[in-house]
């Protein structure tokens, strides 16, 4: 892999920063908000903003390090802007995650410390696998989803995209959810979601209807 941009300075950022060390992975600098250009995250300046991807776009892949916030808007509308640029971007798998050869991962997806990835599953682009999480045989996370620590997908599950799933949560061997979903956390999925909103509780059930 070549060097690496990241992309938003917050806490997040010094998770995938750790990770990507662990990994032997480059990490040129970051890109955050003008005010503050030329402070630093960890061991790392702050180099630029959003606005100077194209300066990096030749030499160096992209990892936007801004966590889920609510939604995933703010990280989808980076990658498009790194793409559009002809921007690449990376993956970043810390080297204690344990990742099945037969597992795939896309584009843009960073996997954190002890998460467990199993054979025949299916990370989507632009997925937060976070410490501890665990992706068992053939589940699918789609694009953008969030796995938070602790959780667990089991086999044969299906995450639909640009879901929020919360520490410790669990889904049982089979069940999907939609996209567009927060889980809290704790939460039990139990029975298939097909209405987007927040679930929460052990059986997960619906607090709030999104439109």
């Amino acid at each position: 892999m070549r060097p690496l941009v990241l992309v938003g300075g917050g806490g997040h950022c010094k998770s995938v920063i750790d990770a990507a060390e662990s990994a032997g992975i480059q990490i040129k600098g970051i890109l955050d908000t003008p005010e503050h250009l030329g402070e630093q995250v960890l061991s790392y300046k702050i180099i630029g903003t959003d606005g100077d991807i194209p300066k990096y776009v030749k030499d160096c892949d992209f990892i936007v390090t801004l966590g889920f916030i609510k939604n995933p808007d703010k990280r989808i509308s980076l990658h498009e802007q790194i793409l559009s640029n002809g921007g690449h971007l990376g993956v970043v798998i810390a080297r204690t995650a344990n990742i099945s050869k037969y597992a795939e991962i896309e584009k843009g997806t960073v996997i954190l410390h002890q998460a467990n990835i199993n054979a025949g599953a299916h990370i989507g682009k632009g997925c937060i696998i976070n410490t501890f999480a665990n992706i068992e045989h053939d589940a699918v996370v789609g694009d953008y989803s969030h796995i938070s620590t602790g959780s667990m997908v089991n086999g044969d599950c299906k995450v639909g995209e640009r879901v929020f799933l919360g520490s410790q949560s669990v889904m049982v061997n089979g069940i999907s959810i939609t996209s567009d979903c927060i889980i809290a956390a704790g939460s039990v999925v139990r029975k298939d979601i097909n209405i987007r909103g927040i679930y929460a509780g052990n059986p997960a059930t619906i607090r709030v209807r999104f439109k």
